[in-house]
């Protein structure tokens, strides 16, 4: 994740399990990848894994985080996207780049995706990943007079923009003409806790939370997915 808050987050390091549905909507035959905010590498772990062939590069504003990152990238750069891009990338072209979890801890994520689709090849694509804020978890904490930042979660105590399935494509892609929405979707889950693990099997469980998604993403949705493509008839 990238950071622009106080000195002290510059040292936090984001792992998780990687995004593995964010990924799922790479292309077949992707050659490299950027990985924008790439925490401590877990999403290059995983395109390691399914695309073993392919280039990967990471920026993060943590040298903790790059550290860590490095052991699955070619390379990884430490820098405020907002500020500046390395140098590096001026020459350098992109099959795929992908915001997982980033765009809401900038102060204008659509002018920092804006730069970034110049580093597209044509035809290639944008992977964004965003916190849905009016899920059904989130609405009944808004319910409750619970709006308390912490420091993980829709409420990190980093996050400067909020979205919601129905806005996030409309305001991160709106200062990128060149970029083509492919697709918005959603993943999350329909609360039916005393059937959950006890009554109703795993498949189940899963086919009433994808139907859920599909049917209401903006109330069951956790987090939004949207691929945009960079078209062909853009210089």
């Amino acid at each position: 994740m990238v950071m622009h808050s106080s000195a002290g987050n510059l040292d936090r390091v984001y792992k998780n399990g990687g995004n593995a549905p964010l990924l799922a909507l790479l292309d077949d035959g992707v050659r490299r990848v950027l990985d924008v905010g790439c925490g401590a590498g877990d999403n290059a772990r995983l395109l390691r894994s399914r695309h073993p062939g392919c280039e990967i590069f990471g920026i993060t504003h943590s040298a903790a985080e790059a550290d860590i990152a490095k052991r699955n990238m070619t390379s990884c750069w430490v820098s405020d996207i907002e500020v500046e891009l390395p140098a590096d990338l001026n020459a350098m072209r992109f099959d795929t780049i992908i915001f997982s979890h980033v765009l809401e801890h900038l102060r204008d994520p659509g002018r920092v995706l804006n730069r970034f689709s110049q580093l597209l090849r044509s035809g290639g694509a944008v992977l964004i990943a965003v916190p849905n804020v009016l899920s059904w978890a989130m609405r009944w904490r808004f319910l409750r007079g619970d709006f308390e930042y912490q420091s993980e979660g829709v409420l990190d105590d980093t996050h400067l923009r909020f979205f919601t399935y129905l806005t996030a494509d409309r305001y991160l892609l709106g200062k990128s003409p060149e970029l083509r929405l492919v697709c918005k979707s959603v993943t999350g889950s329909v609360p039916h806790w005393p059937l959950r693990g006890y009554a109703l099997p795993k498949k189940w469980s899963a086919f009433i939370d994808m139907l859920g998604c599909r049917c209401s993403p903006n109330l069951f949705g956790d987090q939004v997915l949207v691929k945009a493509v960079r078209d062909a008839w853009h210089p």
